[in-house]
């Protein structure tokens, strides 16, 4: 006997949560990055601390659009 399941819903769903995985990645990459090179270099914290906070609002901007971009395709 063959039952087939039928998918139903919004597979919009899927791309929400990859587009929130993949930011979570990034900022913990970030900044594991930073404290490793101020355990190594303690005198470049201040120099290095700048470049952070950029890279984690440019990785925060892409996940917001990642969502946003969600809702656009979902076409509803």
């Amino acid at each position: 006997m063959d039952v087939l399941a039928a998918v139903t819903g919004s597979t919009a769903a899927i791309g929400y949560g990859l587009a929130a995985i993949g930011p979570g990645i990034g900022v913990g990459l970030v900044f594991s990055a930073y404290i490793q090179s101020t355990a190594r270099q303690p005198e470049s914290s201040r120099m290095t601390l700048p470049y952070v906070w950029i890279g984690f609002a440019v990785i925060e901007a892409l996940a917001l659009l990642g969502v946003a971009f969600g809702f656009v395709w979902a076409g509803k």
